[in-house]
């Protein structure tokens, strides 16, 4: 018994020397975990000041690296393909490896799509469709995200709209709000585990800028999330598109004062459970569970903080293509798994249980291979929710009157978008992030000349039978190549342009978007 006593308190004293040094290194953090599966709620007694200034004095510290401001300077630190280093949503590897030549294949497909994506989009969009439920290919998710939604005409047609709102100094009553935020989102993310990183400092330029795009919304904390997910796969002024696309026609009216979309929506999915999952909404009638109870972090953060992060990437690829109905569809997957039977009920005899049971949804309904699949067939469409809308805005307008808040129509996915803002081939136009030009020799210039020159010979000879220039035709375009350059040129540009079916892999040689 005395041994036993003298063991314990040297463990104590080994545990307060410990407890000292970790908090040297700055690594004493609440382990309160969240619903989010985000990871762990960091506490520091440091505040940032409200410019971007500030948080680069973080980064321009003596402290070191981004891994030295939390402490990991001395560890080796595992981080998995998505750039997780830990927290619930690191990635195990066992599910999500895809053969290396069916990704080139994807790969080529996608790049074919985007280069004459208002073709595909008016003819094929049910390929388009089918190709976002397999998965876009991890090198081309930002360029396809921002296509689909629109953000990229968006940008397009209001160049220098971002530098100059980045410009500004914002306002400050925001300004405060979104530098608490930062810390907060995805703190094990390799792009954001740094205080003042350059991924923190991205993230508060992109909702410093939407407030001061949209001053009478302003700023709300479920959009943190979803523009830091965002940049993990594009630059920062795509994100901030992408985030305006977001908040203005797939969810609008989701991020005002109010939450009156949000508490609309949480009754249509209330209402589709019945249809769904009967057994689920009898219970959660019975316990009187508000949808915005459980809802409201699924939807407002379109399940970035609650899914594995294979399954939201699965999930925002179909959300950009066919809409808000495919978050819908998610939510009532997930109901119908946790509260369809009742032998699961058994366990949840009251509202705190079940709450507790939503909160710790099990780890086998959020894979990705039963969850993606559930999705796709579950018979819920927009038409469903569009009309089951209508009915819950009268009921609404009954029992609290008109809506203080007027948004705009809901658009239904990249279609509709389209639809409604018909692009400019010159808005679609892909722009290379980086350009590499190739000094021409003396022999080059005068091999150029020559063929210029046999060019021209060749348009008086077939002027009266040559038929017009196609100006909406890329560079790129087979017809470009064949039908408007002389033989000897078209046959050079075959030479030297490598096949399109190659086995190098496109996403380095296509200059991908967030290097």
């Amino acid at each position: 018994e005395i041994r036993f006593q003298l063991r314990f308190k040297n463990g104590n004293r080994r545990c307060k020397a410990a407890q000292v040094n970790l908090s040297r290194l700055g690594l004493i953090f609440s382990m309160a975990k969240l619903q989010s599966g985000n990871g762990v709620q960091w506490k520091d007694s440091r505040s940032q000041r409200g410019t971007v200034e500030s948080l680069a004095e973080h980064e321009n510290s003596s402290l070191g690296s981004d891994s030295e401001l939390n402490g990991f300077a001395n560890t080796e630190i595992q981080t998995d393909k998505y750039g997780f280093i830990g927290g619930a949503q690191q990635s195990t590897g066992e599910h999500d490896n895809i053969p290396p030549d069916v990704l080139r294949q994807r790969e080529a497909k996608w790049l074919d799509m985007l280069t004459s994506w208002d073709k595909w989009m008016a003819k094929k969009h049910k390929k388009v469709k089918l190709r976002c439920q397999k998965g876009i290919p991890p090198s081309l998710r930002g360029r396809a995200w921002l296509y689909l939604s629109g953000g990229k005409v968006k940008k397009e047609q209001n160049q220098g709209k971002f530098q100059e709102l980045d410009s500004q100094p914002g306002d400050p009553k925001w300004l405060d709000v979104i530098e608490k935020d930062l810390h907060r989102q995805f703190p094990f993310h390799e792009m954001f585990v740094a205080r003042g990183g350059h991924g923190q400092q991205d993230l508060f330029r992109v909702l410093k800028a939407y407030t001061l795009h949209r001053p009478e919304e302003g700023y709300c904390q479920a959009q943190a999330p979803i523009a830091a997910v965002l940049l993990m796969h594009m630059p920062a002024e795509d994100a901030f598109w992408g985030l305006v696309q977001i908040c203005e026609k797939y969810l609008p009216g989701y991020y005002s004062a109010g939450l009156e979309a949000i508490q609309l929506d949480g009754e249509i999915l209330f209402a589709l459970l019945k249809r769904v999952s009967p057994v689920a909404h009898r219970h959660l009638k019975k316990y009187k569970i508000d949808p915005i109870l459980y809802m409201t972090e699924w939807f407002m953060c379109a399940f970035s903080r609650t899914l594995p992060w294979v399954s939201v990437l699965r999930m925002w690829d179909m959300f950009f293509c066919e809409g808000v109905k495919i978050i819908f569809r998610v939510g009532l997957v997930l109901l119908k798994c946790m509260l369809g039977s009742q032998e699961k009920l058994k366990a949840c005899q009251g509202q705190y249980e079940t709450m507790e049971l939503l909160r710790s949804i099990e780890p086998r309904y959020m894979q990705e291979a039963f969850l993606v699949q559930e999705v796709i067939e579950l018979a819920v469409s927009e038409r469903d929710i569009e009309k089951e809308h209508l009915s819950q805005l009268r009921r609404w307008k009954e029992t609290h009157g008109e809506l203080h808040c007027k948004s705009p129509p809901r658009m239904h996915g990249a279609k509709a978008i389209m639809a409604a803002e018909p692009p400019s081939r010159q808005d679609l136009k892909q722009n290379p992030t980086i350009v590499v030009e190739v000094p021409q020799t003396s022999e080059s210039k005068m091999e150029k000349g020559k063929k210029a020159k046999s060019k021209v010979e060749k348009k008086t000879d077939t002027k009266n039978t040559s038929p017009p220039l196609n100006p909406y035709l890329l560079p790129s375009d087979p017809a470009l190549q064949s039908d408007n350059l002389a033989p000897s040129e078209s046959q050079h540009l075959q030479e030297d342009t490598p096949p399109q079916g190659s086995n190098q892999s496109l996403s380095s040689s296509e200059h991908d978007t967030y290097l």
